[in-house]
C-alpha cells in the first residue's frame, strides 16, 4: 500500500513520486474509473495533524533559545528545518519528544498533550514520567550520533525497544525489524555486530531501531552531520525512500538539495523564531527576508 503525504493511502498498483517543483502519480494498471474514484477519495480525506507546537519558549538560564515557535505537521508531510548553528533546530525537535522541557508553550502529538494534562479545574499541571514516555513511544529519533548497542548485533539492536518496551513478542518484534532492515537495506547484516558497520550503515541501523517503534512522526536530527562526504548519500536515499512510503518526518538537516528535493515544506529559523515557512521553491529558491536570502545565497554558491 502506497500511501500520499497528505491524502492516505492509494490503492495496490499506484506508484507515488516527487520532483523539486511539485508532485506527480505515475499510475499503472488503472482505468479512468478507478482514478476517478482515487480522486473522490483524496477530495474527502481529513489530514491529520501529528505534531502541533503552540508558541513555544525555552529558556537555558537567562538564555531564550526558542521565542515562541508556532507548527503544524501534518500525517505524511516531510518538513526540513533550516537555519545557521544557534538558531534553535535541534531545541525545538528535543523539546517535541520532551528531552528537553520546553519552558513555556504547548506541544501535542497527535492530538494529545506532551509533557502536561489539564486537571479537574480546567488548569495545566506537570504529566507523568509514565504517560510521558508512553506518548514518546510515538516519536521516533535519529541523532547526530548512532547511539548503537556495540554487544548487540544489528538485529539485536532493532529489536530491544519493541520487546522490552512495547512488549512485543519476540517472534512479532523480528518480523517488524527485519522488515524495517529490509527498507533501509541492510537485511544482509542482520547479525553483524556494530564495530563492522560503516557509518552511514551504522545511521541507517538507527533509522530501523526507530522505525521498530512503528512512530507517527520521525524526527531526524542533522543525522548526516557525522559521516564522512562518501557516506552522506546512502543515508539520505533510506530517508527518501522513507518519504516516498509516506512516513511523517521533521529533518533538521543542512543538506540544501534533500531539503528541495524531498520537502513538503521547509521551516527556516533565525534566532529562535520561524523566519520563513513554505514550499522548498518559495523558502529556499525565493526567500522574502533578508536574512534567509543570505543564508541561502551562501548554502546554494
Amino acid at each position: 500500500m502506497i500511501v500520499s503525504r497528505q491524502y492516505g493511502p492509494f490503492p495496490q498498483g499506484v506508484r507515488f513520486f516527487k520532483n523539486d517543483n511539485c508532485r506527480s502519480l505515475t499510475l499503472k494498471r488503472y482505468h479512468l474509473v478507478a482514478i476517478n474514484q482515487m480522486a473522490e477519495k483524496i477530495s474527502n480525506n481529513k489530514v491529520d495533524v501529528v505534531v502541533k507546537i503552540v508558541n513555544l519558549h525555552k529558556y537555558f538560564g537567562k538564555l531564550e533559545v526558542l521565542k515562541g515557535i508556532d507548527l503544524e505537521v501534518h500525517q505524511g508531510d516531510v518538513v526540513s528545518v533550516l537555519g545557521s548553528s544557534g538558531s534553535g533546530k535541534s531545541t525545538m525537535l528535543r523539546c517535541i519528544n520532551y528531552l528537553e522541557q520546553p519552558t513555556s508553550g504547548e506541544i501535542y502529538i497527535s492530538g494529545r498533550p506532551m509533557g502536561f494534562r489539564v486537571d479537574s479545574k480546567g488548569r495545566k499541571v506537570p504529566d507523568s514520567h509514565k504517560s510521558i514516555n508512553k506518548l514518546r513511544q510515538e516519536i521516533g529519533m535519529v541523532f547526530q550520533q548512532f547511539n548503537i548497542w556495540p554487544h548487540m548485533t544489528v538485529l539485536g539492536n532493532v529489536i530491544e525497544a519493541p520487546v522490552h518496551v512495547k512488549k512485543i513478542p519476540s517472534q512479532e518484534a523480528n518480523e517488524i525489524a527485519l522488515a524495517f532492515l529490509e527498507k533501509v537495506n541492510l537485511i544482509d547484516k542482520k547479525d553483524e555486530f556494530p564495530v563492522r558497520l560503516s557509518g552511514g550503515q551504522l545511521q541507517r541501523v538507527a533509522i530501523a531501531r526507530a522505525l521498530s517503534m512503528q512512530p507517527k512522526v520521525m524526527l531526524f536530527d542533522e543525522p548526516t552531520s557525522a559521516l564522512d562526504p562518501e557516506l552522506i548519500g546512502e543515508v539520505l536515499e533510506a530517508m527518501k525512500q522513507l518519504a516516498i512510503d509516506g512516513t511523517t518526518m521533521i529533518v533538521v538537516t543542512h543538506e540544501i538539495g534533500f531539503a528541495k528535493e524531498v520537502s513538503d515544506r521547509v521551516v527556516f529559523l533565525n534566532n529562535g523564531l520561524v523566519e520563513e515557512e513554505g514550499t522548498p521553491n518559495e523558502v529556499i529558491l525565493n526567500p522574502k527576508s533578508e536574512r534567509c536570502r543570505q543564508f541561502f545565497s551562501k548554502m546554494l554558491h
